[in-house]
């Protein structure tokens, strides 16, 4: 199959997968210790991906590959993916998808400051960035009334804090990694090292007293996120970024959010206000410039 038509199936896959994981890592840390949830959610997802390329013969383990891909773990799976998971304790799902849907917004600025692409911007490009931090204003607005509870307001800058760790983590793998060619090995050694990483995490920051009341619907998010979030749609994602430049990669943001914000409506009860709407128009205006400047810069 031609590499770019499977990149873009890839692609596809992520953007429906993962506006899903929003949900279901709702449901798991409601009765789970977060980090530990995500901890054995990434391991699991990373040791079953390289005892399946060992078994075939595919598995080619480099020192050099092992250092570069646990800094693009630590960055995305620890810091990004799984200190989500810890947030959702304490903000709705929805709100988090539209958090991380400003990931291309990051990865436009960081790959400018950091000098990976310092061509002169498309005014798309910046327009949408306007955008972007519009929508920024807009999530904050919105939820003016929950600021005064410590925990929401913290669970809201550390959300924006992951989003900024997974966009770099991004821009690295994109920028700075000469992949191996096996995208399946490189997203096994992501999960597994960043799975390790959450293991610090969960040790000084988990009650491990929550393990007696775990219900079967954790058990079952954490079977979900294992197969469908990690495996198949993280080495989607691999996948798309090694083949697609690093601005259409990032066009599951436009979907991720309406399906974790409507699934968090409809199933969980959380709150659908103008303002987010208002918000999550924004924000996926702003990608959608974003990637349509990063297009037409490169037909020119």
């Amino acid at each position: 199959m031609n590499k770019n038509l499977l990149a873009y199936l890839s692609l596809i896959i992520v953007c429906l997968v993962w506006g899903s994981t929003y949900f279901a890592i709702r449901i798991g840390v409601a009765t789970f210790p977060p980090f530990l949830f995500s901890a054995i959610r990434q391991i699991m997802a990373g040791g079953i991906m390289l005892v399946a390329l060992k078994i075939i013969g595919k598995l080619q383990l480099r020192r050099s590959d092992l250092l570069n891909q646990s800094i693009t773990g630590i960055l995305m799976v620890t810091l990004g993916n799984g200190v989500i998971g810890w947030c959702e304790r304490y903000i709705t799902s929805g709100l988090a998808a539209l958090i991380l849907s400003l990931i291309p917004v990051f990865v436009v600025v960081i790959s400018y400051l950091f000098g990976f692409d310092r061509r002169r911007p498309h005014i798309l490009i910046l327009f949408g960035l306007i955008l972007g931090c519009l929508g920024i204003i807009l999530i904050f607005r919105d939820n003016l009334k929950d600021i005064a509870n410590p925990e929401y307001f913290l669970g809201m800058l550390i959300a924006f804090g992951a989003c900024l760790a997974w966009a770099s983590g991004s821009v690295f793998s994109k920028f700075k990694i000469l992949n191996h060619k096996n995208v399946f090995q490189n997203a096994a050694l992501q999960l597994l090292t960043g799975g390790i990483a959450l293991v610090l995490f969960s040790l000084f920051l988990d009650d491990y007293t929550e393990l007696k009341a775990i219900s079967g619907k954790s058990i079952w998010a954490l079977a979900y996120l294992i197969v469908f979030g990690s495996i198949i749609a993280y080495s989607s994602f691999v996948y798309a970024l090694k083949h697609l430049p690093i601005g259409v990669s990032s066009l599951y943001a436009y979907i991720n959010p309406f399906i974790a914000i409507m699934l968090g409506y409809f199933f969980l009860n959380e709150p659908l206000t103008d303002i987010t709407l208002l918000a999550l128009t924004a924000t996926l205006s702003g990608v959608y410039c974003i990637n349509r400047g990063y297009r037409k810069m490169a037909i020119q």
